[in-house]
């Protein structure tokens, strides 16, 4: 059986942030248990996040920019898609937003996702947000951002990119002068998450190994 694949997309200006340790931490969790994961840190790469007017599908051929080619290429093939990121102002960093619309959603149409095509690169497949907010949960509940940040950030990506599920962890409370004892704890929270995304997957004989038990 081949492994499984985590396209693990990360969004934070500092390289030191909790954000970034989130996205490590899982990567090397998925790792041990045997799992492929690749990261793809969107301030350490420059990534542009502005969608140029070929790249947006019309009747005619999509031109891709080097770059979105070259992260389909790398992200291509994966099984789940991880994006590691903090919430400001009630969403992603814009450099995320960016990537969604300009790689993830690379030659996708309104009228694709109106009738349900299935998405070349992301149609099965599971999303994952890893998220983290200075304020708890609990304010955001209350200023209506979660709801909104859950209905277009699992819900509607997951049914917009014909994704098989979704699953969001949130750890609140993110500050920069946190204790490396809290530090320490949210970290083993990311581990038990990436061990619980890793568990759904199952050995499945292939088809030649169905026949010779056959």
């Amino acid at each position: 059986m081949s492994s499984v694949k985590h396209a693990i997309i990360v969004s934070h200006p500092s390289v030191h942030s909790f954000t970034m340790s989130v996205a490590e931490r899982y990567a090397k969790t998925v790792r041990e248990i045997g799992h492929e994961a690749v990261i793809r840190d969107l301030y350490r790469l420059d990534f542009d996040p502005v969608l140029k007017i070929d790249e947006i599908p019309t009747h005619g051929a999509v031109a891709l920019q080097h770059e979105v080619s070259r992260e389909l290429g790398i992200i291509g093939g994966a099984d789940v898609f991880t994006l590691v990121y903090p919430i400001w102002f009630g969403s992603p960093p814009a450099m995320l937003k960016g990537y969604i619309d300009r790689v993830l959603g690379a030659s996708v149409s309104y009228r694709a996702i109106r009738d349900k095509t299935a998405h070349p690169l992301l149609s099965g497949k599971i999303l994952i947000n890893l998220t983290s907010s200075g304020n708890g949960r609990a304010w955001l509940e209350e200023h209506a951002a979660w709801m909104s940040l859950r209905n277009l950030y699992d819900n509607y990506l997951q049914q917009a990119f014909s994704m098989a599920s979704s699953q969001h962890f949130h750890f609140e409370n993110i500050s920069p002068d946190l204790s490396p004892r809290f530090v320490g704890e949210q970290l083993f929270k990311v581990e038990e998450a990436a061990r619980q995304v890793c568990a759904s997957f199952v050995y499945r004989p292939s088809a030649a190994t169905e026949m010779d038990a056959e």
